[in-house]
């Protein structure tokens, strides 16, 4: 692998917590597990690793003790080094502790980190989106543009539950209006306007020097969010880019995106299109294969190492070491880690937490439209 010294990757996990309170109770937005032995961290670390990118920071504000246990040092990542690697930046210790809010006030708690660096550019990133990423190519874009930040997006209809959260007074997405260069003429929070829009994806590619200066200025006078209080108000002194991502991507925005995107992969076309572009890393559980044992029966279902299938299973995600019961009717649901579905139980359109207990003959149903979430160790 070439080593990339031009840039340095800071990963934001917990913004979007918000969307998908459920599941972020105990973790973050980043140790969400997606995609049946994945987190949703590992697409854009595997993503920035694959890139060359070696110097990557976390900057975790709360339920991250989830997410260093997954991430350890970074070694399935190749991220133990002497130089750059893996940094988790848990909240900055002061005398009236507060969690960070936006970029802007996160990145001036690292200030003296960035100031030590050496790498050219800065790639900004979330964790709500489950893609392989060619930051080579943003990078060179980036460059070639001439741009002070450039910005990914793609083109898509927002979806109704992110536009709900208007009514809510969040500061849930971005959109963009571009020019014919596509260089950003207007920054849109929380649009309400039909059709295909740019939908941001919250990756941002900014030379480092900039970014220093960027926040020192700013933040003295207030700004928070680097969207609202910085490029929104200043676009015709700041040129910022627009980058279109033509990759599979998997957003999540509320507890049915996240059933569906799981659910998306079954269909080997949607697999081979998230997994194309480079291998995804995550951390490794010694397992036994998955067991299929007499009178099982499995239909278009993903199941992770571990497991052990009795019953039937149909269009189903199974994250490591699931066991299915004999005679039970498992149907349209995410399954992760350690969920036990009791003999002879029926369930179908549930997402369970780890260690999820379903117990013999209970039958559980959700909808399409309204997933039935059950908590980590809880047993019904």
């Amino acid at each position: 692998m070439v080593r990339n010294k031009s840039a340095l990757g800071i990963i934001f996990p917990n913004n979007y917590d918000s969307l998908v309170p459920e599941l972020t109770s105990i973790r973050s937005m980043a140790s969400i597990p997606f995609a049946s032995r994945y987190r949703l961290i590992d697409f854009v670390l595997s993503s920035m690793v694959n890139a060359g990118i070696d110097n990557i920071s976390v900057l975790a504000q709360s339920n991250y003790r989830s997410l260093m246990d997954h991430l350890g040092a970074g070694r399935e990542w190749d991220l133990t080094r002497k130089n750059g690697g893996l940094t988790i930046w848990p909240p900055f210790a002061e005398k009236s502790m507060v969690t960070y809010k936006g970029r802007i006030d996160s990145l001036a708690h690292i200030m003296f980190f960035l100031e030590k660096q050496k790498e050219q550019y800065v790639i900004l990133t979330d964790t709500n989106i489950a893609a392989t990423f060619d930051f080579n190519a943003f990078i060179d874009a980036h460059i070639a543009s001439g741009a002070d930040v450039t910005v990914a997006y793609t083109i898509e209809e927002i979806p109704a539950p992110a536009r709900a959260e208007k009514q809510m007074g969040r500061e849930m997405y971005f959109t963009y209006k571009l020019d014919e260069n596509s260089r950003v003429t207007k920054v849109s929070i929380n649009s309400q306007e039909d059709g295909l829009q740019n939908f941001g994806m919250n990756i941002y590619c900014i030379s480092r020097e900039y970014l220093i200066n960027m926040v020192k200025e700013e933040y003295v006078n207030g700004a928070v969010y680097l969207e609202r209080d910085v490029l929104m108000k200043n676009l015709d002194t700041i040129h910022v880019q627009g980058y279109k991502f033509d990759g599979y991507y998997g957003r999540i925005h509320d507890m049915k995106s996240y059933l569906d995107e799981n659910l998306r992969l079954l269909d080997d076309e949607n697999l081979n299109a998230l997994f194309a572009n480079c291998p995804v890393y995550t951390k490794l559980r010694d397992d036994n294969p998955t067991r299929y044992i007499t009178g099982a029966k499995a239909v278009n279902t993903m199941a992770a190492d571990g497991c052990v299938i009795e019953g039937t299973v149909e269009n189903c995600v199974l994250f490591r070491g699931v066991k299915i019961g004999k005679g039970a009717v498992v149907k349209n649901c995410v399954l992760m880690q350690d969920t036990v579905i009791g003999d002879g139980a029926s369930v179908e359109y549930i997402i369970t937490d780890k260690n999820a207990v379903i117990s013999d003959g209970k039958s559980v149903k959700g909808s399409d439209s309204y997933p039935f979430y059950i908590s980590k160790r809880h047993v019904i």
